[in-house]
């Protein structure tokens, strides 16, 4: 396999504080080398501790991980829990009954907060309201909810009944809802009259009457529907009925269905190569335990913290550190219904002064288009905002550039918080690689180390291990307890999928490239392995690429994907959002022409785009995703056919169609 390694890797080092490391749950990097080492030394006796004391169990597992049938492990088989008791419950018993669990601020910026006892109630309730209608354990629900308070209730509602819910995000199209109602084999759909995100509404039970229209969803029996804006809604007799109505009735009290370790909690959807959505399954214990684990090691929980992760609940990081993460731990946790730049780009900084925010967990796409707003107008810099709460910083999505990183370092950090930069995926259930912020030294652009139990490599298409230094693939040797179970009713492409028989069949593929550093053994990720470009015989990943053009100052965002090429094989085309106004005519070509000779300096003449397209954006999922595969079929000039209604901004990709 030949080598893509990133050409030139970020080796500044910055130390966490040392009053953060004082502090910190672990502490310093001996204490992370120990822990590493308890885990080689006895495996499933570290796992097996972990979930001793960190998880309520109602009767105690006595078999920690069943290989026999690999790779469909099984974590704590034999022991049995609820998520909602231990999310919910424990919380009531051990002094945090009053404490707030969420505060919710909707998208016109009303404020609610919720303690651990009105959430419980309303838990209750929901999952009651539920059970009225004859939902069950093992039945699956669909959600498809707005960022709520509702959506989290709902979500725990169906956890405490033990039935499996699959959330598919607001926004997604009817017929995407409705090959996952399908797929799923859903009895019952959770949704609203509406969502407002950015002073958008956009009619979420009309799209699932459109779902259910399209034929073969005929196992539906219900359509529950939160009222959130009033809007005038059709209710078809029988199946469709108010959630305020369905709990109208309902006690405050509910015991939880204790289920299996291995009970199916939820199905995630996720795009597949294929375009055929994959369902992620995901276990009840062994993904509570490493929810709860990560959210002490990762981000470093206090009782005093609030956290604020602004993903949606539709995403697996909406699932892990939002509906259940924060709750295991007993966090008080923000929950926002918008967007970052309604009214104005400041409202992040905004509410971060305004609810003392001391954890704050984002998107790198976020952070980016946060940058182009704060250079455009001084008044949205995050420096005009007091951020002295934070005391630290996260990424997740996708690896983060060095210049963003720094950025956020200096101005939304003021240099005082430690960056996590998390690499983790909808399989991995969650961290998997990424700075302890008491302990590790962070370099931008690094996820830098495993999480202790979690046993990475990079390795080539053979399955043997690679010196650091040159890249490969990157895989997980020994399986992980929140790891993906299968692939909802296709265990076939499961194993195909993550346990590939080139590499022994045990072997987790992760299905991005990663390089490690020579000097520090740090983790950086190159990109998707289907995104590695092949010029003239060299591999490079198109993160590389990304990076180098953000690098110069006056881009704010870019995109690089291959499309074919009659010479090289592939050729580089990049898209890119400028810190101005998009530029036209030959002015577009003189840009078109620095930039290039800027990541030839940057990397090398073999990285330089053969085209260049500027737009005002990137095409991008309302959760912030730059689409990728549209911009692969743009490249080729080809029509787009896919569908294109889960765009935040549908209209950009006739503008992206012109080449410099």
């Amino acid at each position: 396999m030949a080598d893509f390694a990133p050409l030139k890797q970020e080796t500044h080092m910055f130390e966490p504080p040392a009053s953060f490391v004082k502090n910190a749950n672990i502490s310093g990097m001996d204490n992370y080398r120990a822990m590493c080492a308890a885990s080689e030394r006895d495996y499933e006796g570290f796992w097996a501790q972990h979930a001793r004391d960190h998880l309520f169990w109602h009767k105690p597992f006595t078999k920690v991980l069943n290989q026999n049938d690999a790779p469909f492990y099984r974590w704590f088989e034999d022991g049995q829990l609820n998520v909602s008791y231990n999310c919910l419950d424990r919380n009531l018993q051990n002094g945090n009954a009053a404490k707030t669990a969420i505060v919710f601020e909707a998208d016109g910026g009303q404020t609610t907060r919720v303690s651990y006892k009105e959430l419980h109630e309303r838990v209750c309730q929901f999952a009651n309201g539920l059970k009225s209608l004859g939902i069950r354990k093992g039945d699956r629900v669909v959600i498809y909810m707005p960022m709520s308070v509702e959506g989290i209730a709902a979500m725990q509602a169906c956890a405490r009944i033990g039935a499996t819910h699959s959330v598919v995000f607001g926004g997604f199209s009817a017929k995407s809802l409705q090959e996952r109602i399908i797929d799923a084999g859903a009895i019952a759909v959770i949704t609203a009259d509406e969502q407002v995100r950015g002073g958008k509404h956009l009619p979420l039970k009309s799209i699932v009457d459109e779902a259910l229209a399209l034929g073969g969803c005929e196992h539906i029996k219900h359509v529950v529907v939160y009222r959130r804006t009033g809007a005038n809604i059709q209710l078809a007799e029988g199946r469709d009925k108010w959630l305020h109505d369905v709990l109208a009735s309902q006690s405050t009290a509910c015991e939880p269905e204790w289920v299996d370790a291995e009970h199916p909690l939820f199905i995630l959807y996720t795009s597949g190569s294929t375009g055929k959505p994959k369902g992620v399954q995901h276990s009840s214990g062994g993904y509570l335990l490493w929810a709860a684990l990560t959210m002490k090691w990762t981000f470093d929980i206090k009782p005093d913290d609030v956290f604020w992760c602004t993903a949606d609940i539709g995403w697996i990081t909406g699932h892990t550190y939002i509906a259940y993460g924060p709750l295991a731990v007993g966090a008080t946790q923000i929950v926002f219904e918008g967007v970052p730049t309604y009214p104005n780009a400041g409202r992040f900084w905004d509410m971060i002064q305004k609810h003392k925010a001391t954890i704050f967990y984002t998107a790198p796409t976020a952070i980016r288009s946060l940058i182009k707003a704060a250079d455009a107008d001084p008044d949205v810099h995050p420096k005009k905002y007091d951020l002295s709460s934070l005391r630290l910083l996260g990424s997740v999505g996708e690896p983060i550039n060095p210049e963003a990183w720094m950025w956020y370092y200096k101005n939304v950090g003021n240099e005082n918080c430690p960056v996590t930069d998390t690499f983790w995926q909808t399989e991995s259930g969650g961290h998997m690689i990424s700075p302890l912020p008491g302990a590790t030294p962070m370099v931008p652009g690094s996820c830098t180390l495993p999480l202790p139990g979690i046993m990475t490599a990079v390795v080539d298409e053979t399955g043997q291990d690679l010196p650091n230094g040159q890249g490969g693939i990157l895989v997980v040797k020994r399986p992980w307890p929140s790891m993906i179970r299968t692939i909802w009713g296709d265990p076939e492409r499961f194993r195909k999928s993550y346990f590939p028989d080139e590499l022994g069949g045990k072997t987790y593929l992760a299905g991005d490239g990663a390089v490690r550093n020579e000097k520090t053994g740090y983790f950086t990720i190159t990109g998707r392995i289907d995104d590695v470009l092949n010029v003239s015989g060299h591999r490079m990943g198109t993160m590389e690429i990304e990076s180098a053009l953000v690098a110069n100052p006056i881009v704010a965002e870019a995109a690089v994907v291959g499309k074919p090429d009659e010479t090289t094989g592939e050729s580089i085309c990049a898209f890119v959002v400028l810190k101005r106004a998009r530029p036209t005519g030959d002015e577009a070509k003189q840009i078109a022409k620095e930039l290039r000779d800027w990541v030839g300096k940057e990397i090398g003449p073999i990285a330089k785009p053969k085209e260049i397209r500027f737009g005002d954006n990137l095409p991008k999922t309302r959760s912030g995703k730059i689409m990728r595969r549209l911009l692969r079929v743009l490249a080729k000039g080809d029509d787009i056919t896919q569908d294109v209604s889960t765009l935040e901004n549908p209209a950009i990709l006739a503008q992206l169609k012109q080449a410099q």
